[in-house]
């Protein structure tokens, strides 16, 4: 009735709320709850309007809204659907951020990295995606010297750029982290100046009819495809008839025995212009863009030159 005391003390209000009196009685003082009336011997109380008030306020705090904000929405400076927005993207990013951490730290755990290697990793990780760009951008600079081979080089390199979503998958990111130490290395841009544009598979073969050679350097890059798409690592037992049947063919067609003289002159044959840290730079392109690897569509000379130099004795069916 007109007149009469507001029901709520602030004890009665905390139980009503589940917020504590110390929290009612500091936003109170700092007039976000101003009390409704006062009894006659001071003490503040509230009214429905005051609960519905508190009310909203928890539930603002809950969502992290501050307290400057959460004024200008009693006050009616700001509607709430406008503060929910603005909070919804500010929840997007924080989530992103979340989750970038939580990948990073799976990644130092999977790769057990010590202090300095996680401080960089971290590093690389977190740059913007404009610091990302500019980084292959000056990797890729450097590579051009004005000369056509160079610019060619470039040219592939800038056609096929890393593209780190921002939320990218563990294995996406694990790759970006690894492209970005090779593309550091001053070593590493040395080697890729020098095999990013290996000349023609044939003329690994210079002395052997062209005929001939691109038949066995076709078989070569069908047998490897083959076992790549299997799952075949060179250093897999599985990969020895690979190799023994590619060094079967070679010195049939070009009759010569097959021993460790013959795989010891394919595997250097093979290395020429064919760094498997390149080849290592592309497949993390791929991996950072998710792109599919296509097992034909790799240089198979990386892996036959790796599987060569471990295949040890000529299998029996092969002497």
């Amino acid at each position: 009735m007109n007149g009469a005391t507001p029901p709520y003390s602030i004890g009665e209000l905390s139980a009503r709320t589940g917020v504590s009196v110390r929290t009612i009685r500091f936003y109170s003082d700092t007039g976000l709850l101003p009390p409704t009336g006062r009894t006659p011997a001071g003490y503040r109380r509230y009214g429905e309007a005051a609960l519905g008030r508190l009310h909203l306020i928890g539930v603002l705090r809950e969502l992290d809204v501050d307290l400057g904000t959460v004024r200008r929405v009693l006050d009616g400076d700001l509607s709430v659907a406008r503060v929910a927005a603005a909070h919804a993207d500010a929840t997007a990013l924080q989530i992103r951020a979340l989750r970038l951490r939580h990948s990073v730290l799976r990644l130092v755990a999977r790769r057990a990295a010590g202090p300095e290697e996680t401080v960089l990793m971290h590093r690389i990780a977190l740059l913007t995606s404009e610091e990302r760009r500019r980084l292959i951008a000056d990797f890729i600079a450097a590579l051009d010297t004005g000369t056509p081979h160079a610019r060619s080089a470039a040219d592939a390199l800038r056609a096929a750029l890393p593209e780190l979503p921002d939320e990218p998958s563990d294995a996406r990111l694990a790759a970006w982290v690894e492209l970005a130490e090779l593309v550091a290395d001053d070593g590493f841009r040395a080697r890729m100046a020098r095999a990013a544009f290996p000349p023609a598979d044939e003329d690994a073969l210079p002395d052997v009819d062209r005929a001939q050679a691109a038949e066995l350097l076709g078989f070569a890059r069908r047998a490897v495809a083959e076992a790549r798409e299997a799952g075949i690592e060179p250093e897999d037992a599985d990969a020895l008839p690979v190799v023994d049947a590619v060094a079967g063919r070679f010195a049939a067609v070009l009759d010569r025995p097959d021993g460790p003289e013959l795989r010891e002159w394919l595997a250097r044959r093979f290395e020429v212009g064919h760094d498997p840290l390149v080849e290592r730079y592309w497949r993390l392109v791929w991996a950072v863009n998710a792109w599919q690897v296509i097992p034909g569509h790799l240089p198979f000379q990386p892996w036959l030159v790796r599987a060569l130099r471990r295949s040890g004795p000529v299998s029996p069916s092969h002497r």
